[in-house]
């Protein structure tokens, strides 16, 4: 039954029942996480083999791992992204653990130096952006990830929300933006199980953004496909975002983003970073007053640990899949069962990637969270997923399972469902 269509007496007699099972939940003394999307020790433990050491100081061509140089990356472990990804080994630059590293580069670099516009003209000199009239703008799909607003809202940049639709942005609002105001610099895009909803971008979107007519030249698509290889129940592939942009004309208009920060280990991943022809020399030529190489001892024992394959990356995967689906399966089994029909909750049912999206009753979310916390969860903050942590409906909480073991996320959802159900009521009593 539709909870709106209950009398006050018996939302009454629910929060009631509901109240006491939530005292006795607080007396538990819970301590448990749902605010970030971290890999189980079981996860971790399958990527053990990385800790072992490697049997040679060398890589391919004679490269001393141990010593300075190939600053854009060894040309082994770049050969197994590009084979994985689909991506073109001459564009990637690879190091570091952490993508998220790359990505405030590639904006400190547009900012600092400017992006090529892709006329190939010699005299064609980038503007920086941090010379904009008025700043940057950027869109930021929504619900999004806050990680990513963070990073450009640190540059000073006007954060735009566009809504995000189970195939991807909604393009007419993003070619309208883009097309009037030569502030509009770039978007934000999770192709592949985006983060929160877990969805897919289509092709016909991807091919829109590739190819859409901006007012500014040098615009940047930043994509960012963090869950490429993550998937859950079936695997879908992004749409090759290189292939369009060059069949549009605009070869330089992507940086892609990848790491392996969730395929082995958070604290010794490889990042990459890809992007057009001139933008990867010209950022190569700046990153070599940066550093003189990065770890390229990490970056073999990758290569060596997959036997530098893309299938036995894809094996691996199936392994994580393995252990983290049976903990997707339990959260969205409990909101089928505790909020189907009531009116009261949405969520996304994820085709991939590490979260879960749901959306409570408008002015709800905050309450839901303070609520959890008074018990022992820690949620991810309500209005997170908004651009300057603004959620207009306060309505947007991301799930993160991937942590807990099963039966702490058990608890966790069972006291969850209590917390939403509790608010909800309070909500609904106002109008009663």
């Amino acid at each position: 039954m539709n909870w709106a269509d209950l009398t006050r007496d018996e939302l009454l007699a629910m929060r009631a029942d509901l109240a006491a099972a939530y005292e006795a939940f607080k007396a538990k003394g819970l301590k448990l996480d749902l605010s970030r999307g971290k890999p189980s020790s079981d996860v971790l433990d399958l990527s053990n083999g990385l800790l072992d050491g490697l049997d040679t100081h060398e890589a391919e061509g004679g490269t001393d791992i141990r010593n300075y140089g190939v600053v854009d990356g060894l040309p082994e472990c770049k050969r197994l992204f590009s084979d994985l990804l689909g991506v073109p080994a001459d564009r990637m630059i690879v190091g570091g653990n952490s993508s998220l590293t790359h990505m405030y580069n590639s904006m400190a670099f547009c900012y600092l130096f400017g992006a090529p516009d892709g006329s190939g003209r010699q005299d064609a000199v980038p503007v920086p952006w941090s010379s904009v009239p008025g700043g940057v703008k950027w869109l930021c799909p929504v619900p999004g990830y806050d990680r990513h607003f963070s990073v450009t809202e640190d540059f000073g940049a006007t954060l735009i929300p566009v809504p995000l639709l189970e195939d991807g942005p909604d393009m007419d609002e993003v070619e309208r933006l883009c097309a009037s105001d030569p502030a509009v610099k770039g978007i934000w895009i999770i192709p592949l199980y985006s983060n929160p909803t877990g969805g897919v971008i289509s092709v016909e979107k991807a091919g829109r953004l590739a190819s859409m007519k901006t007012a500014a030249p040098d615009f940047r698509i930043f994509w960012d496909n963090a869950y490429g290889v993550h998937h859950l129940w079936e695997a879908h592939e992004a749409p090759d975002i290189f292939a369009l942009c060059e069949a549009a004309g605009n070869p330089e208009r992507v940086f892609y983003f990848f790491s392996t920060s969730k395929v082995n280990f958070p604290g010794a991943g490889i990042g990459l970073v890809a992007a057009g022809p001139e933008t990867v020399a010209r950022m190569v030529a700046h990153l070599k007053m940066q550093t003189i190489g990065f770890d390229k001892i990490m970056q073999l024992k990758t290569v060596r640990f997959f036997g530098g394959s893309a299938a036995n990356v894809h094996e691996h995967m199936k392994k994580i899949a393995a252990l983290l689906r049976p903990r997707f399966e339990l959260v969205l089994e409990t909101l089928d069962r505790e909020f189907a029909g009531t009116g009261i909750l949405t969520w996304t049912k994820p085709k991939g990637g590490y979260f879960i999206s749901v959306d409570v009753l408008d002015g709800c979310a905050k309450a839901v969270v303070a609520m959890a916390k008074d018990a022992g969860v820690v949620l991810t903050g309500a209005g997170a997923t908004w651009p300057y942590k603004q959620d207009p409906r306060d309505s947007n909480i991301r799930i993160a399972p991937t942590y807990p073991a099963l039966a702490e996320l058990a608890q966790t959802m069972e006291l969850l469902a209590l917390c939403i159900k509790l608010v909800s009521i309070e909500k609904l009593l106002e109008s009663k």
